[in-house]
């Protein structure tokens, strides 16, 4: 049996095996944002996604449009909705293997794709309905083509360049930070002191990318500035640019999304956790100052852009994760190390798999308590996933309320405090009091009455 075979046969046990991984929990409940992309996908057409739908949104269109047509074959359920990622994510394990047998040689290329594919940030977005997986894979063959590009070992081919240029339009109509990777790679082209000429070939892409996205960007920006000025504490949900949401990011694609009590405890593992991580990660990160160069400077960008408009989210940048599971298969030097990495990686996956107090928020099981309830008040937010699990309710605004207007209310109050809303106080003061809250993981269903 030749080296190939073992290879392969390696890899399809890997491969399959994180395919399985996925599989798990799958069908747990959808949260806000994940039921918003249910609702523009089966209430939309493709014109009305980007006409109507967009415009009130955050994010380009492309993936709506993607997930129409998987949804418009299979549903809207949780694992269909989610299986897209599922497969954008094993497709980016297979590039960023090609990545590793690019730089190095297949071995690297096998331990990079195995720390990717359980990797536990990773591991938790490849069940998300959203489009993080989807821009992961387009700016990681993105890469893949950059590096061959500017490999002088490689004759550059025709076909590589214009797939660079049709990747980056793909990425900017996916996601807009997909902007910080590409601007990163131009900085770092220019520092290299490449020409013009050099540097132009990958320039129609972006523009293109920029020309595409600009009218429906501009008027999703007029918009958002609308929703900051309604929804006050917004921009902390979106994310200041602050040392604590910098840190976020190292922790996060080290850990994955869980956290635990004692706190102290939960930050002592963090620290050597992620310093250990980081430590291996940046042993080559000198001889890789394309890879290193990518990952820092695209946070960096983000994070100035976040004094403008806040968006320095963990999550925002998880299409770096493939670089930092590059920067540790190439970092790591022992065997005892790569396995420690590999199942500190895979623990923390299991964490949330297994443990239901790390998965998403319960609206699934608040539904369970709305069956002989034909209406409830809640904030404007709320409502996609409300509606997802029950159709034939009604939700009206709970600022709406009224002194009195009816002798039991049903609440549901969700992001009320993003909206800067005492709905306790007000409630108080409108002469109804609480008696009785039920808890849905990350989710309160309350029941008021009428003081007499």
């Amino acid at each position: 049996m030749t080296k190939l075979q073992v290879s392969w046969k390696i890899l399809a046990i890997v491969f399959l095996l994180a395919f399985t991984f996925r599989l798990i929990s799958i069908d747990q409940s959808l949260w806000l944002d994940e039921a918003t992309t249910a609702r523009a996908v089966s209430t939309h057409s493709f014109s009305e996604i980007v006409t109507k739908f967009s415009p009130h949104d955050f994010h380009p269109p492309l993936y709506y449009l993607t997930l129409k047509v998987w949804t418009a074959i299979v549903g809207v359920s949780e694992p269909a909705l989610r299986f897209p990622s599922v497969v954008f994510s094993l497709l980016t394990g297979w590039v960023v293997y090609l990545i590793g047998k690019e730089l190095k040689n297949k071995k690297t290329g096998l331990y990079a794709a195995i720390f990717f594919l359980f990797n536990p940030l990773i591991v938790y977005y490849s069940q998300e309905a959203r489009m993080y997986m989807m821009v992961t894979f387009l700016l990681t063959s993105l890469l893949y083509y950059l590096l061959r590009c500017s490999n002088p070992k490689n004759k550059i081919k025709k076909k590589d360049m214009v797939l660079v240029n049709i990747l980056m339009v793909l990425s900017m109509l996916t996601f807009y930070g997909s902007a910080f990777f590409i601007l990163a790679f131009y900085i770092f082209t220019w520092r290299k002191k490449a020409t013009f000429q050099q540097v132009s070939v990958y320039l129609p892409g972006f523009i293109i990318g920029l020309l595409l996205v600009e009218p429906l960007l501009t008027v999703q920006l007029l918009n958002a500035q609308e929703t900051l000025k309604i929804v006050p504490n917004w921009a902390s949900v979106l994310g200041k640019a602050n040392l604590k949401n910098l840190l976020l990011i190292p922790v996060k694609f080290s850990m994955g999304r869980i956290t635990f009590e004692p706190k102290p405890l939960y930050y002592t593992v963090a620290f050597f956790w992620v310093g250990f991580l980081f430590y291996v990660a940046a042993r080559k990160a000198r001889q890789y100052k394309f890879l290193s160069t990518l990952f820092v400077l695209s946070i960096f960008l983000g994070f100035l852009f976040s004094f403008f408009r806040p968006l320095l989210q963990y999550f925002r940048f998880i299409y770096l994760v493939p670089i930092f599971c590059l920067l540790l298969a190439l970092g790591s030097q022992t065997k005892a190390q790569r396995v420690r990495i590999l199942l500190g990686f895979f623990f923390f996956s299991c964490v949330y798999l297994f443990n239901p107090a790390f998965h998403r928020e319960d609206w699934k099981g608040l539904r369970t308590s709305l069956t002989m309830v034909s209406k409830v008040y809640s904030v404007p937010t709320a409502n996609d996933p409300i509606l997802y699990y029950k159709h034939d309710i009604e939700i009206k605004d709970i600022r709406s309320i009224t002194q009195g207007s009816e002798d039991s209310l049903i609440i549901v109050p969700y992001a009320a405090e993003i909206y800067g809303f005492d709905y306790v106080k007000a409630l108080k003061t409108k002469g109804y009091f609480r008696i009785q809250v039920m808890s849905f993981r990350g989710l309160q269903l309350e029941q008021w009455r009428k003081s007499y």
